[in-house]
């Protein structure tokens, strides 16, 4: 089982480059984004609440994203691999998530992490707020805080998944297939 954590800042090209990944390698994709979302459009209380704390930049208690992703893993027990998209974003989770792993007889096999600088990332994102309607995508301030979040509370992941030898660094800006062939590159290392 091929098991992916796609690794990157907002607007880094996650989305973009797992859609890729998915296709080519039969992965079934778990997006915490877009659990949430889906959550927020339903109008649930959950949906409610992550909507709150997605609009003032702020991450999602950890036991409902772990609980979701269980969810998705016993629904799909048959794939091929899982591609992990947004999440773990700290220590804590990574452990979460490999305790979870652990239970269901798999493991990751590796994290993929898309490197790209600051003020790349503010401009790719105030560009996508002008056609994705997301809140959090229009406004500098709040997408400051959120690289700021993530750099803060994220970034550790990469000296955990570098203990476990389980860390690639590719870099995120160039044109999509050229990213792309590089992140096939690493996981040709481990297939």
């Amino acid at each position: 089982m091929l098991n992916i954590v796609l690794f990157g800042p907002p607007g880094a090209g996650k989305g973009t480059q797992s859609e890729k990944l998915i296709a080519e390698y039969q992965l079934m994709h778990l997006s915490t984004g877009d659990i949430l979302r889906g959550e927020i459009a339903a109008g649930t209380a959950l949906g409610l609440e992550a909507k709150k704390l997605m609009d003032a930049g702020s991450l999602v208690p950890d036991e409902v994203v772990i609980g979701m992703i269980s969810s998705k893993l016993d629904q799909n027990k048959n794939a091929d691999g899982f591609i992990f998209d947004g999440f773990p974003r700290t220590v804590k989770q990574a452990e979460a998530l490999d305790k979870l792993l652990a239970q269901k007889n798999t493991s990751i096999t590796m994290m993929l992490a898309l490197e790209v600088n600051d003020e790349e990332l503010t401009k790719r994102l105030l560009f996508r707020g002008k056609f994705s309607g997301r809140a959090d995508d229009q406004n500098e301030e709040i997408i400051r805080n959120r690289i700021k979040e993530y750099n803060n509370k994220t970034a550790p992941l990469k000296s955990y998944y570098s203990a476990q030898s389980k860390f690639q660094s590719v870099n995120g800006v160039g044109t999509v297939d050229e990213i792309f062939s590089n992140l096939r590159g690493k996981i040709a290392t481990v297939k």
